[in-house]
């Protein structure tokens, strides 16, 4: 079977198995916690709202004092966020009452300070309140002891405002994954250096390192090696302290691209090296003792699409996301005819567009060579055709996978 060509969600599937949650769990401060992922579930340290408060400006008033409307009823105070009314609030009397505020005893009604007839230390109402009006009744939000954030959720904003609020100081996270580059070939060169008309300029480590500590990793360079056997074997060994090896380039059948004979040489167990997809048939799954093994295909476009579909969801599945392969895919309409598709799943960079009527109209780029960064760079969404789609015709629905929610 690791020869055939395996289709992009059975190889997907293959891969978040063999996949190990990380168990070292961090205490860390809160703000240091956006983007990781809670290793145990957080309850709350505390009532929000802690007390009955009030939802708006206006006044503290009982709903059947003011039934009439030529009822008055008498000013007694007033209660303020943080600095509430102390008293009770009696038959015949109000308080002003700010939004934030405590609502005082007595109180069962908001009046709206819009909705106020204002005459001195007097308060009438243009229409009756309704009993329990523009009142946060406490606990709304949560209650002391109650479950509010679940191991495996990844703390984004609301999480961290939520767990803010329940009085977290700090939170349990699961350690970031080790996720080792390793670019690999004699023509390339980092940037900065001279290169002559036969070199290329390395670039798409960056890319992937982007991705990995987008979605929670922390990406570990090990540079460039050159297209021996001994000096790729080097470059792994130095991997073996991480969770992810993510090798660039060197994985096809070329009597120089060595990277899978030297993880083979280092114990990679094969799961795959062929894929159904394109760009990026030449695809290594496998692993090395607790090591995850994904080696992308060497020209930019390649391995950045790769990184997107298989090592995104690997790095959010060692982090113990509770679900690596949430489907990001979108419905839109074809802005440009598109051929037939062969047995290859097809990744076409597309630019996103919105018509008048609020359609999203996804256009693949004329030009579709693996190796144009600056296409990838103009696109917005991966347009997604499966293997042996028909030919379609601009205005046909179609398939999307967003590139937004990868920080690209």
């Amino acid at each position: 079977m690791a020869g055939d060509l395996i289709a992009v969600e059975a190889a997907l599937a293959r891969v978040l198995a063999a996949a190990t949650p990380i168990r070292d769990v961090e205490d860390v401060a809160l703000s240091d916690a956006f983007g990781r992922t809670l290793a145990r579930d957080l309850v709350a340290l505390r009532t929000q709202p802690p007390s009955d408060v009030s939802a708006m400006d206006g006044y503290g008033v009982r709903a059947g004092d003011l039934a009439h409307s030529a009822a008055r009823v008498r000013l007694v105070g007033e209660s303020a966020a943080g600095r509430g009314f102390a008293g009770r609030v009696n038959a015949g009397e109000c308080v002003r009452i700010f939004t934030g505020a405590p609502v005082p005893p007595g109180v069962d009604s908001v009046l709206l300070q819009e909705d106020a007839v204002v005459e001195g230390e007097r308060i009438g109402a243009k229409e009756a309140p309704g009993f329990g009006r523009h009142i946060r009744r406490r606990g709304l939000d949560f209650s002391e002891g109650a479950p509010g954030l679940a191991a495996g959720v990844r703390l984004g904003p609301a999480e961290l405002a939520l767990a803010a609020a329940m009085n977290h100081a700090r939170a349990p996270v699961v350690r970031k994954p080790r996720v080792a580059v390793l670019a690999t070939g004699d023509e390339l060169v980092a940037p900065g250096a001279a290169a002559s008309e036969e070199q290329i300029v390395c670039s798409n480590n960056f890319a992937v390192a982007a991705l990995v500590e987008a979605a929670g990793g922390v990406a570990v360079d090990l540079g460039i090696a050159r297209d021996d056997l001994a000096e790729t074997e080097a470059a792994i060994a130095r991997a073996r302290d991480c969770d992810a090896l993510v090798t660039l380039g060197g994985a096809s059948v070329g009597d120089r691209d060595h990277v899978k004979d030297a993880l083979a040489r280092a114990g990679m167990a094969l799961d795959f090296w062929r894929l159904a997809m394109r760009p990026g048939k030449p695809l290594i799954h496998g692993t090395l003792g607790r090591t995850s093994v994904l080696g992308l295909p060497g020209n930019p476009v390649s391995s950045m699409v790769c990184a997107l579909v298989f090592l995104v969801p690997l790095v959010r599945k060692l982090s113990g996301d509770r679900d690596p392969a949430r489907d990001l895919r979108q419905r839109a309409t074809l802005g440009a005819d598109v051929k037939a598709n062969d047995k290859r799943q097809d990744f076409l960079r597309a630019t996103l567009a919105r018509a008048p009527d609020g359609r999203l109209i996804a256009t693949p780029h004329a030009l579709q060579d693996s190796s144009l960064i600056s296409v990838f760079c103009a696109s917005q969404a991966l347009l997604i055709r499966p293997p042996h789609a028909p030919a379609a015709r601009a205005g046909e629905d179609c398939t999307i996978l967003p590139l937004a929610p990868f920080a690209f």
